[in-house]
């Protein structure tokens, strides 16, 4: 049994080998996809010196007064030939004349016909108030970085670019099985020792919350010839993750394991020295120039999905050069219980007070606790040789 570093250091080494695959797509459809390149501006922006503002454009002088000659609307150019006497008016975003060099707020002064006059208690300064041309980006310079997931402020840079197809890197494919003779259809009503599988739904979930793609096999009973038939498959599909929940831990019906290696899986690690999900499996099966990488999670549904949080999701966001965690300290607002040597993942509730981070966990940390699990919004992580945190203590916190 390896501890959590180690494990997730395995999985990395083994996920940068997997071959990114590139696409285009409409700029539409690339919200959430990861840039795979660099995009460079073919303009400056802005392209033109523009007004910040809603005001008056003049040629600086220690003026008060001015004579207004104009005006000037976004995408609605005139050519003024300024003097020290004149002024143009002009909106936020509007091209200045020429020889303009500072823009007065609107509020800043007053009008009478054809007369501008500065308000008494205002200042103005050369060059207020100007966006230059070029100040943002200028033309040939990198608009955006590779690997930058897109989201609504990169769209409008991309737009700004002329971007109108923008190439992004494929989405990752993964197959996901559980399994279980406890397990029925959520459609129906569980009787005696039955269980709506919930895995596949929280899994396909959390995958598609990345923007990658998920194949559902369902779920199948523990019957070794059955999962053979599921197992060997998947395996010949088109994929690069595959998934299972169940069989993978050291009971009697527990086959997942001698399967994978049966069909030509190559262990990496089994079980890991964490709470919960400790019976993870970890392999990886090759053939033909393909790469699958299989992960065999715990049946418990919050083990489950714990093991994705904390492995799965950081491994994907490592290939993308994402965040891998997205991490925060705060201070335990109750005692935890910790008395052993592995690493603890619990489930709790951060929130911000007074400016401060805060979280608390004053509720069961089991493992099929699926209500409780749903309510969490983070996982606190004890380290493996830190033994009940007390109230008032700082610990790190992963946002789910």
């Amino acid at each position: 049994m390896i501890n959590y570093n180690k494990a997730l250091e395995i999985i990395k080494h083994e996920i940068e080998k997997l071959t990114l695959h590139t696409e285009e797509v409409d700029i539409y459809e690339s919200f959430n996809r990861i840039l795979a390149e660099d995009v460079i501006a073919d303009v400056d922006l802005p392209p033109f010196d523009n007004s910040a503002v809603d005001g008056y454009a003049i040629k600086y002088s220690d003026r008060k007064e001015w004579k207004i000659i104009g005006e000037i609307s976004a995408g609605n150019y005139s050519a003024f030939n300024l003097t020290e006497n004149d002024a143009v008016m002009i909106t936020t975003g509007s091209k200045l004349p020429a020889n303009a060099d500072t823009v007065i707020p609107i509020e800043d002064v007053e009008v009478e016909g054809d007369l501008l006059k500065l308000q008494p208690n205002a200042f103005i300064k050369k060059g207020m108030n100007i966006r230059t041309q070029g100040n943002d980006l200028r033309k040939n310079e990198i608009a955006i970085h590779s690997f930058t997931k897109i989201d609504a402020k990169t769209i409008a840079v991309l737009a700004s670019c002329g971007k109108d197809k923008v190439k992004v890197f494929s989405k990752l494919k993964a197959a996901i099985l559980a399994t279980g003779d406890e397990l029925i259809p959520i459609n129906e009503k569980p009787e005696g020792d039955k269980l709506r599988v919930s895995n596949i739904y929280s899994l396909y979930s959390a995958i598609k919350e990345m923007n990658h793609t998920v194949i559902n096999l369902g779920f199948t009973k523990d019957d070794k010839e059955i999962i053979t038939q599921k197992v060997k498959a998947a395996l010949e599909m088109d994929i690069n993750l595959f998934i299972t929940t169940g069989g993978v831990s050291v009971g009697r019906y527990d086959f997942l394991k001698e399967v994978f290696e049966e069909q030509g899986v190559k262990e990496k690690f089994w079980k890991v020295n964490i709470k919960p999900g400790k019976p993870i499996y970890f392999g990886v099966y090759e053939k033909d120039e393909r790469r699958i990488l299989v992960f065999g999670l715990p049946g418990n549904p919050v083990s489950s999905l714990v093991n994705f949080y904390v492995f799965i999701k950081p491994a994907i966001d490592f290939l993308f050069k994402q965040n891998e965690m997205n991490l925060l300290t705060a201070t335990l607002q109750n005692d935890l219980k910790k008395k052993d040597g592995k690493r603890h993942f619990s489930r709790g509730i951060l929130f911000e007070e007074n400016g401060e981070w805060k979280v608390t966990s004053e509720f069961s940390q089991s493992s099929g606790n699926l209500v409780e699990m749903s309510r969490a919004n983070c996982l606190i992580e004890i380290e493996e040789d830190r033994m009940n945190p007390k109230k008032g203590e700082k610990v790190k916190c992963i946002l789910i």
